[in-house]
């Protein structure tokens, strides 16, 4: 056991002194292997291009994810069906697409064997994200304590119409003038949290 132990030893301690003997023979400049094939190609010697398309469909997608909140939910027809962001995204993804094919199928000319999956995992992951608080979290709406319920009378309001006028909804509610018919008011509430 400890012949066996100082063997061992032996052999941990004179590795470093045999290569250091081997490096001191070695010559400077090694010969080349002709043989070895050319991982680039034949084009080795050509600069390869950026690939355009890659970070034009990332930057595309994180302006869909980015841009939602201030800018199309201020509008119903976008706040409602984030039909714009989604389209927005459907573009990046073009996008990205284009410069995944461009850079694995012509790998000597453009760059993008590395950046683009971790582009494209990135935009995608950021479209799962949007659409999971859109359709999850935001369906998980706190409650509203102070709402009417079904079948309770309305509180009296006033709010300007789309002449600029004031209208309450007990003017709504009132008799009916002899030129107008019977008055019914139909309210709808739209509930929103942000």
């Amino acid at each position: 056991m400890v012949a066996f132990a100082v063997v061992q030893w032996s052999a941990f301690v004179t590795a470093p002194l045999k290569r250091r003997a081997q490096a001191k023979n070695m010559p400077e400049t090694l010969p080349e292997n002709t043989n070895a094939p050319d991982p680039a190609g034949p084009q080795s010697g050509t600069k390869r291009h950026p690939n355009a398309p890659l970070w034009i469909g990332f930057l595309v997608s994180v302006f869909a994810f980015l841009s939602y909140i201030p800018i199309f939910v201020k509008y119903p027809v976008t706040r409602d069906m984030p039909w714009a962001s989604f389209l927005i995204f459907a573009i990046g993804l073009l996008f990205l697409f284009l410069g995944l094919r461009r850079a694995f199928r012509q790998p000597t000319v453009y760059r993008g064997k590395v950046a683009g999956p971790i582009l494209t995992t990135l935009s995608v992951a950021a479209l799962v994200f949007f659409c999971f608080t859109i359709f999850s979290l935001g369906k998980h709406l706190p409650a509203s304590t102070q709402a009417p319920r079904v079948g309770q009378k309305a509180p009296d309001f006033a709010l300007a119409d789309t002449n600029g006028r004031t209208v309450s909804l007990a003017t709504l509610l009132s008799a009916p003038a002899a030129s107008h018919p019977t008055k019914g008011v139909l309210l709808i509430f739209y509930r929103g949290y942000w």
